[in-house]
């Protein structure tokens, strides 16, 4: 079984963010003036170990590598960042790609969103936009097929596995996969492992996105649909509108009020059960995500809090998720993980100073429990 935890490779300055955020500015800036939004939230989320760390260092990434294969998790999915043949954040990877360094297995996810001022209320005021045409297909197929061919690559039966994020954006799809299927046999594959992000931007259905052409489709979590019909903040909302007071004095709560008109706060042991419980498709390869937390409110006034305090709970959703992917063949038994290090939406395996490694453990416990042999590899250093 393989463990894929994805990758944001945003944690280094670029001339596009100067412009667009302000000098030097990089994800740490909205991780570090994060403020509690009633009593124990876990906010700000500090990372302990690496630190705040640059991307553009190289001894960085060997010790985010070093640290994922000592816990059991496989690859790193990177976020890919493409618009017509200009790329965004890339330097990370392409300097792991260049130098061989870290000797870890990784593949990419095409991250192919407009990039907007979403983070300050503005959405619609679209700072790159992506722009699909047909020239650009066989330009990016022919960029992609270079990271490919590198021997980490993770490939499932000699097809390079990618995902796509957005597919409800791209308006050549069909003719797209179909291209790029063309030009990868042609390259030397037998083929592309092509997969379909079903997250909540997505409202295609798991069976239609497969009708397209996608081999698979890749659970993103949190997925709204499996949220509890009513979030704590909403339950909330109720009992102060029918004064219940008494009750928000035994439940302890009361903090919860100054802030309940702008934040949606989700119980994370509800979520693992609507996941844990919910039917999964026998016709298509699906393959699961999970979140060890999530909370963006780094990042947004009005933010979705699923807080998790809880390894264990992490752990069961883990090992469900291991157990669904148990019945595909040997190279299609993947689980991904949301995220490695996306410390601006509060869910990253990397330590901070409150959890240290404890989902990390929760992780090798669970991958132990399905019999896998976790051992530190001396090429990986």
């Amino acid at each position: 079984m393989k463990i894929l935890a994805f990758y944001l490779p945003q944690f280094h300055p670029i001339a596009e963010n100067d412009a667009w955020w302000g000098k030097g500015f990089t994800e740490w800036r909205s991780v570090v003036t994060a403020r509690p939004r009633f009593h124990g939230h876990h906010q700000p989320q500090i990372p302990a170990d690496i630190g705040f760390y640059d991307l553009r260092l190289e001894e960085t990434r060997i010790a985010q590598a070093n640290i994922a294969r000592e816990y059991g998790i496989y690859g790193f999915c990177y976020y890919h960042y493409w618009f017509n043949g200009k790329m965004l954040l890339e330097r990370p990877f392409n300097e792991v790609l260049e130098s061989g360094r870290p000797d870890f297995p990784f593949c990419l996810c095409w991250a192919n969103e407009n990039w907007t001022r979403t983070w300050d209320g503005m959405d619609k005021h679209i700072l790159i936009q992506q722009d699909y045409n047909q020239e650009d297909r066989i330009s990016h197929i022919k960029w992609l097929c270079r990271a490919f061919e590198d021997r980490r690559y993770i490939k499932i039966n000699n097809k390079p596995l990618l995902l796509i994020y957005r597919t409800d954006n791209i308006t050549d799809l069909q003719d797209r996969i179909r291209d790029w299927r063309t030009y990868v046999k042609e390259y030397g594959f037998d083929d592309i492992y092509i997969c379909a992000v079903q997250s909540n931007f997505v409202q295609v259905e798991d069976s239609d996105l497969i009708n397209l052409g996608f081999n698979a489709v890749v659970e993103f979590q949190p997925y709204y649909k499996d949220f509890p019909k009513l979030s704590i903040s909403a339950y909330l909302k109720l009992a102060v509108r029918y004064n219940y007071n008494k009750l928000l004095m035994k439940l302890h709560m009361q903090s919860f009020l100054p802030l309940l008109n702008e934040n949606s706060i989700y119980s994370y042991a509800n979520l693992v059960s609507a996941v844990t419980n919910k039917r999964h498709p026998l016709s298509f390869i699906k393959f699961p995500c999970v979140t060890p937390s999530w909370d963006n409110s780094a990042r947004r006034r009005q933010a979705t809090i699923i807080q998790n305090n809880d390894p264990d709970k992490f752990q069961q959703w883990l090992e469900s998720a291991l157990s669904r992917v148990n019945a595909y063949q040997d190279e299609e038994k993947i689980v991904f993980i949301n995220a490695w290090n996306e410390w601006a939406e509060g869910c990253h395996l990397e330590p901070d100073i409150r959890n240290g490694r404890r989902f990390l453990e929760a992780v090798k416990k669970a991958l132990r429990n399905y019999g896998q042999n976790i051992e530190i590899n001396s090429k990986y250093i």
